[in-house]
């Protein structure tokens, strides 16, 4: 096989990431070398390459899904909202700074398109095949002169479409017609078909509908994917736990222990890698619900406060709704609380901000002995250490430079030297993102809360993380294999779109 292929949506959240994913472990398992790309990408979770590159956490579960490293080439162009209007634009794995959306839709991202196909170039020069994801709509008119991830690209490096399409929603008909329908003749030309996601019921009685999409549009449906919960691993956004409902249907054994861990988890503003929980979720007995009530603490065995693109803001949040007194006392009472990246900067003494929200200097919560200065140069790194008699590994995305004074040390090299993080009493704080994936180490903590909580909970002994990610993505790999047409999928890929595409007026200028 050589070749590519572009999945769009006929709006965010269609199913695009996890129908890449799938379609990258169906061709892995075909033999085919394949490689995830996303020429853009605009999400608080992210993740940290071998090389020091920060890319979005879609690509790298994307190319875990190829069963391949993922590097910045997947993902060149990395967008980090840090509210309404701006975002920080990392290039290549790398900040190069904060922008408006005028200023980014106005002549940047034009800018950007050289870098983005080159990147592609070289992922095609190395790969079989490169599946590429869209970014919300590809019919976008007001964005398409400037776009380089929908249309803007498959023009450009002659990519065949998927328009992906969430029946669960409704009018799945109306938005496959009006996408294509909202496109130039040439970005029309490309459009190959149409795949349905979360299907419920008989498909026999969708099948007329697909008969007179095609009739009306001219185009084939690549497949008609059924409802799975529990599919959207490493979402771009959004408050979900991904693991947690796939381990809820698939995992029927009752907790181990007599009781239940309660965890609730502060959905602070512009939460970044809520998926730090993921591994949490998938422990049978384990319970994640995200709050954002103090009264929401109370029957809670441990409160995480997680990573945030807006420390001091997440910091006046907690305040504000009377959470940030609620973790102080349950500090003060010995209860669990556990400060991730963000989190674990506002559990500090002193937060020196010149950089994210240009507060200065404001003071934290001050449960842990650790004074914050934020850095303009970003840590980006995969570190290793051990915690609680455990090997840990994680990933650390953050400016905020911490000097711990006191306390505990939370994570160490082995040796008993300091690597990151404090823990004082019951309060444990760290900026390694994805350590709870460490399945030693998760289950040392998990012991510890329950002990603290006093609480009769003992974790599985035989739980995975990484194992019940791989089942997941082999489940996205069986739901193309089963539910799609594969060989037409194949030929697309290899062969392009078909030829002779009719043209759905009225369509938008070139």
């Amino acid at each position: 096989m050589s070749g590519g292929l572009l999945v769009a949506g006929t709006t965010s959240d269609a199913g695009k990431s996890v129908v890449t994913a799938g379609i990258c472990r169906w061709l892995v398992r075909q033999g085919v070398k394949v490689a995830p790309f996303k020429a853009q990408n605009m999400s608080l979770n992210s993740f940290v390459t071998r090389e020091g590159a920060e890319i979005g956490r879609a690509q790298a579960m994307q190319a875990q899904a190829c069963r391949i490293e993922p590097t910045a080439l997947m993902n060149p162009v990395l967008l980090k909202p840090g509210g309404e209007q701006s975002s920080q634009v990392v290039l290549l794995g790398k900040p190069v700074g904060e922008m408006s959306a005028r200023g980014y839709h106005g002549g940047r991202q034009q800018k950007l398109l050289g870098t983005v196909l080159d990147c592609l170039a070289e992922l095609r020069g190395t790969y079989d095949a490169v599946i590429c994801e869209g970014a919300g709509s590809p019919a976008e008119i007001n964005l398409r002169r400037t776009d380089i991830v929908n249309m803007g690209i498959a023009r450009n490096a002659g990519l065949p479409v998927l328009v992906v399409g969430d029946i669960d929603r409704g009018g799945v008909f109306a938005s496959f017609f009006g996408t294509v329908a909202l496109l130039s003749p040439e970005d029309q030309a490309l459009v190959a078909g149409f795949l349905v996601n979360k299907f419920r019921g008989d498909v026999s009685l969708l099948e007329p509908g697909l008969d007179m999409l095609h009739g009306l549009t001219g185009r084939h449906t690549y497949g008609v994917l059924p409802f799975r919960h529990g599919l959207g691993i490493d979402e771009e956004d959004g408050l979900r736990v991904s693991l947690r409902g796939t381990v809820r249907e698939s995992n029927t054994a009752p907790p181990v222990g007599e009781d239940v861990l309660r965890i609730a988890v502060c959905a602070v503003p512009l939460m970044s890698n809520f998926t730090d929980v993921d591994a949490l979720a998938a422990e049978p007995g384990v319970v994640v619900r995200f709050v954002d009530r103090p009264e929401e603490l109370a029957d809670a065995d441990l409160v995480v406060i997680p990573g945030t693109r807006g420390t001091v803001r997440a910091l006046e949040w907690l305040r504000e709704r009377g959470l940030a007194e609620a973790v102080l006392r349950r500090a003060a009472e010995g209860r669990p609380v556990l400060g991730v990246c963000g989190g674990f900067q506002i559990l500090g003494e002193r937060i020196e901000d010149d950089v994210e929200s240009r507060r200065g200097q404001v003071d934290g919560l001050g449960i842990l002995p650790v004074r914050v200065r934020f850095a303009r140069e970003k840590t980006l790194t995969r570190p290793v250490g051990e915690a609680l008699g455990e090997p840990v590994e994680g990933y650390e995305i953050h400016h905020g430079v911490a000097d711990v004074t006191g306390g505990e040390t939370f994570i160490s090299d082995g040796e008993g030297r300091g690597l990151d993080g404090c823990r004082v009493g019951q309060t444990w704080g760290t900026h390694w993102h994805g350590s709870l994936e460490s399945d030693g180490f998760r289950r040392a903590f998990l012991r510890e809360v329950a002990a603290a909580a006093g609480r009769r909970f003992v974790p599985a002994p035989d739980t995975s993380f990484a194992g019940l990610r791989e089942e997941q993505l082999d489940r996205l790999g069986d739901l193309i294999e089963q539910h799609a047409d594969t060989d037409a999928l194949r030929r697309l890929i290899e062969s392009g779109a078909p030829q002779g595409l009719p043209f759905i007026p009225p369509g938008a200028p070139a």
